[in-house]
């Protein structure tokens, strides 16, 4: 391999939570192994195995955009609330609450930040290198079961070609982050 990404802003997979959308399609891929007759119908995850079989590989720039991404937030009721009871502690409102809420994590980030994010960094190379290794036998595996399985319904057919498409996808951008080169 060559020169791990160092900056999070030229990572595919920025954290070790964004790359649970490729422990899904490993985890799928063995299911898919393990049951000769599952199809997209019995899959865990249908709409992404569906959209990337209508995407195809030559459509879609990254396996993030190929899997799609939701956040949940926060209510501003919630928020502003929350303010405006830590602000009441020192007699103030919502705008005292943000400097209440703070001041402990300004003080204790001074230290901890750069031992932290050490330490996270580390982590999530290592859970790259080894999603990268599991994707890597996964696809093989599927390849495999696609020249195994050349007389299989039209339905598993597809369901072993959109696993094929995100594992490949899911691949390429591990390996970005990696550092090697294609």
């Amino acid at each position: 391999m060559g020169e791990y990404v160092k900056k999070k802003k030229d990572m595919v997979f920025q954290s070790v939570e964004s790359l649970q959308q490729v422990v899904n399609i490993v985890n799928e891929a063995a299911a898919a192994a393990n049951d000769k007759s599952r199809t997209i119908r019995e899959s865990a995850i249908p709409e992404v195995l569906t959209g990337a079989l209508g995407a195809g590989i030559g459509g879609i720039g990254s396996f993030a955009a190929l899997y799609g991404l939701g956040t949940v937030g926060l209510s501003a009721a919630g928020i502003t609330s929350g303010l405006a009871v830590a602000g009441s502690i020192v007699g103030g409102g919502m705008v005292a609450g943000v400097f209440v809420l703070a001041a402990p994590a300004v003080v204790l980030a001074a230290g901890g930040v750069g031992v932290a994010a050490h330490l996270k960094n580390k982590q999530l190379k290592q859970e790259k290198e080894r999603l990268y290794k599991e994707a890597l036998a996964k696809h093989e595996a599927i390849i495999r079961m696609m020249k195994e399985e050349v007389d299989a319904d039209k339905e598993r057919l597809d369901y072993l070609q959109s696993l094929n498409i995100l594992l490949q996808q899911a691949i390429k951008d591990l390996k970005k982050d990696l550092g090697e080169v294609a």
